[in-house]
């Protein structure tokens, strides 16, 4: 019997159809055509960065304003590469930036939720039409290979698309409720809040940006975008093409710049209804205590994971090492859902390792534009002390199998990439193996039993993803139904822990990796930016 067999439920059709590029242009025939256009949008990239920098500006009620100062985006592929200048925003811009959204927000917030939709719909259909100049972008800002940065602009089209269906399907969140009283008429309706903070992450600065900012603008309320200082460049392209596609001045702004300035300013700003977030714990907390105003305000915050995979007796093990691996160490671990650790059954270890071992040593390191890249640079400076500093820990506690070094890749003048990592040995309550890394890092130890497998996956804080691979359905029904994870996968070699599709998985976490336990991509979270409010009228 298939042990996923017992999770198959009813498939509902809808009009929603994922992006998925690569997949549909290999089905045509289109391979050779797919790397040709994300070549040539990464050529054209480059003789615009040749020219020299171009300077962005603030966004504020539909006008591009000039600031008073910029910082330098810096590509992590090559530290000569200045992707762009940036805004170094103030808190008097963030206080207009607030102001022109609360502008905005009456007359949005009463636009048809059909004409939203429609906007949206627009934004999304260019979006299509422009995918490979969008991760092209996505390629030199954060370091992207070229498989990672198409399928976050499809992820980003996606958000948008059901977003729009969401919308459609749900009568804009309005429905006609019980009639105790045969002479009254009541309806239920979900109303926006108002101006929403959204604070932006690195890793996904595109489709988590663009999931979180349509989720706000399409219920209705109005936006302030705080980009990541790392990976700024997406969030303009983003509104560039929301304001093609017609949407009104004020009702996205724009503010980038330092999270200790900009960020905190914004989030504890009277005039912010609600705030939403992608990124680390720390951070995220601090966030949700400041933004306790004269009335509770909602939070919706994603806060990363130590996301487990469970290698049972009876795995497949090949697919097993091909899911681990590709959930560890693709975009160098830099994913709140990667792998960051393998509970593999003791009986099982020593061949397992050899497998994993093999797999991880034949992954290509280098430049992210080259065809066959698998682990490119990392984000920042910070993140290669992180890295080396992990490696120490590693080798004082426990044993580097494979990786532990700083690799110069050819061609480029990079110090940030990192070598792909597998460490054992180290007990089950070590630094490495409770907390969120960020780097190519994967830390393997030995269970003697799905329950013992399980329990440790629970011993840390978090809870976003997991992922088991067993033939056993009695093994596989414990797990699903003891897990402490919010996104569960079981014998997937597309990805241990990650890979969820729009539509598809509904992504957010338990305990400390979310607030609110309403993933993204479902119905279900765009709720979260709106306020009930019963109306009834008597006959």
């Amino acid at each position: 019997m298939d042990p996923g067999a017992a999770e198959v439920s009813k498939v509902v059709i809808m009009a929603f159809q994922n992006t998925l590029t690569w997949k549909n242009m290999v089905h045509d025939g289109q391979e050779n055509m797919y790397h040709i256009r994300y070549e040539s949008e990464v050529g054209i990239f480059e003789k615009e960065m040749a020219a020299g920098p171009k300077r962005y500006p603030i966004i504020l009620g539909g006008q591009r304003l000039e600031a008073r100062s910029h910082f330098d985006d810096i590509s992590p592929i090559d530290a000569s590469m200045i992707v762009g200048k940036f805004p170094s925003a103030t808190k008097e811009d963030v206080d207009r930036a607030v102001e022109a959204a609360q502008g905005a927000f009456n007359s949005w917030s009463h636009t048809d939720h059909l004409t939203r939709a429609k906007i949206f719909e627009r934004a999304a259909d260019l979006m299509d039409e422009e995918r490979f100049r969008f991760s092209a972008a996505l390629t030199f800002d954060n370091g992207k290979d070229r498989d990672e940065a198409i399928a976050e602009t499809d992820e980003a089209i996606d958000f948008i698309r059901w977003y729009v269906d969401a919308m459609r399907r749900n009568n804009g969140y309005e429905q006609d409720m019980h009639r105790p009283y045969e002479d009254e008429r009541p309806k239920s309706l979900m109303r926006p809040y108002g101006v929403w903070a959204v604070v932006c992450p690195f890793n996904f600065p595109l489709a988590i940006s663009c999931g979180m900012m349509s989720g706000a603008m399409i219920t209705g309320n109005t936006v302030v975008a705080k980009p990541s200082s790392p990976a700024p460049l997406p969030v303009y392209l983003l509104y560039d093409v929301l304001e093609r596609a017609g949407l009104p001045g004020g009702v996205m702004n724009v503010v980038s710049g330092s999270g200790a300035e900009v960020g905190d300013h914004l989030v504890q700003h009277p005039g912010i209804s609600g705030t939403v977030f992608t990124g680390s714990k720390d951070v995220g907390y601090d966030i949700i205590r400041k933004s306790l105003k004269k009335y509770p305000t909602p939070v919706i915050a994603e806060m990363g994971g130590k996301n487990a995979a469970l290698v049972m007796a009876s795995a497949d093990q090949v697919k097993a090492a091909k899911g681990i691996i590709q959930s560890a160490f693709s975009f160098s671990g830099q994913k709140c859902s990667a792998c960051s650790r393998v509970y593999v059954h003791e009986s099982i270890y020593d061949p397992f390792m050899k497998e994993l071992v093999k797999r991880t040593e034949a992954l290509v390191v280098g430049d992210p534009r080259k065809k066959g890249t698998f682990v490119g640079p990392v984000i920042h400076a910070k993140a290669v002390q992180d890295y080396e500093r992990y490696v120490e820990m590693a080798r004082k506690d426990g044993k580097v199998l494979t990786g532990g070094k700083i690799v110069k890749p050819e061609g480029v003048d990079g110090k940030l990439y990192a070598a792909p990592t597998i460490v054992g040995g180290l007990p089950d309550d070590h630094f490495l193996v409770m907390n969120e890394l960020f780097v190519p890092i994967l830390c393997v130890l030995k269970c003697r039993s799905v329950e013992d497998a399980v329990r440790k996956s629970n011993s840390v804080d978090f809870g976003l993803t997991s992922g088991i691979f067993t033939k056993e359905q009695q093994e596989l029904q414990y797990y699903f139904d003891n897990i402490e994870a919010g996104v569960c996968y079981a014998n997937r070699a597309r990805g241990a822990t990650t890979g969820a599709m729009v539509g598809g998985q509904p992504f957010g976490g338990w305990k400390a990796s979310g607030s609110t336990g309403k993933g993204t991509g479902t119905d279900l979270y765009l709720t979260q930016f709106m306020r009930q409010q019963a109306r009834t009228i008597g006959m």
